[in-house]
């Protein structure tokens, strides 16, 4: 891919690697995740952009995992939210949902945002997902409020993408979907929940650094190397 303006560092450039795999084991999507890959339907990508490293990657680890006094009532708050777990699928709804929250984020934060079709949505979120893509459906009196995409690897849950109804906000629907990310992961006896990037600086990417502990990878290591993954605690 080409070289475009960066969304997370103004006044750099940013150029991903594409990996196409078609039919791909969860043997090697864990591999990869490890590596800080990411996957967006048949696509693996990480970035390779000349003369900057501000991009990171980070997992939480589950078995020491602390539930802030926050997060608590964040899940109180959702005791009678319910949760579907299925294959990665695609309806209007979803469509309706996800561009709703789009254009919330493009008024209140700036994000960029064109109302996404069929296509786009089944090449990016459902392609793709093979035996290990799920999506998670979060109901609230029989009304969908939020869908959570995610891998479910050898040795941990891999966040793919979230999106929510804003009309929610006592919910805190972000939150507490990546809460019930740990608790899975937890009763799937997995080790990390792998979050993505993290940009020191960047406005959404902040929400991620309030759960922990965690741990940091520098750089994105091919499949032949071994990733080196080291304790990380936010610098106040």
């Amino acid at each position: 891919m080409a070289d475009a303006p960066c969304t997370y560092v103004e006044g750099k450039y940013v150029k991903m690697n594409y990996k196409q795999v078609d039919v791909v084991s969860k043997t090697f999507a864990t591999a990869v995740a490890q590596r800080g890959w990411r996957r967006f339907g048949r696509n693996f990508i990480y970035p390779i952009c000349y003369g900057c490293t501000e991009c990171k990657s980070l997992r939480i680890k589950v078995k020491d995992y602390k539930y802030s006094k926050s997060q608590r009532k964040a899940i109180n708050r959702n005791e009678e939210t319910k949760i579907l777990i299925q294959d990665p699928s695609i309806r209007q709804e979803y469509l309706n949902l996800y561009n709703k929250y789009h254009s919330y984020k493009a008024k209140r934060d700036g994000w960029k945002h064109c109302d996404i079709d069929m296509q786009e949505y089944h090449e990016t979120y459902v392609a793709g997902a093979n035996e290990f893509g799920k999506e998670l459906l979060y109901f609230i009196d029989d009304k969908l409020v939020c869908v959570d995409l995610i891998d479910i690897l050898d040795d941990g849950i891999s966040s793919v993408y979230c999106y929510y109804d804003p009309d929610y906000p006592r919910h805190s629907l972000g939150k507490y979907s990546l809460l019930y990310q740990i608790r899975l992961a937890e009763n799937l006896g997995l080790d990390w929940v792998y979050l993505g990037y993290w940009v020191d600086g960047y406005k959404a990417f902040e929400y991620k650094e309030g759960f922990g502990p965690m741990e940091i990878l520098e750089g994105f290591p091919r499949v032949s190397e071994k990733p080196e993954w080291k304790p990380w605690k936010r610098e106040k």
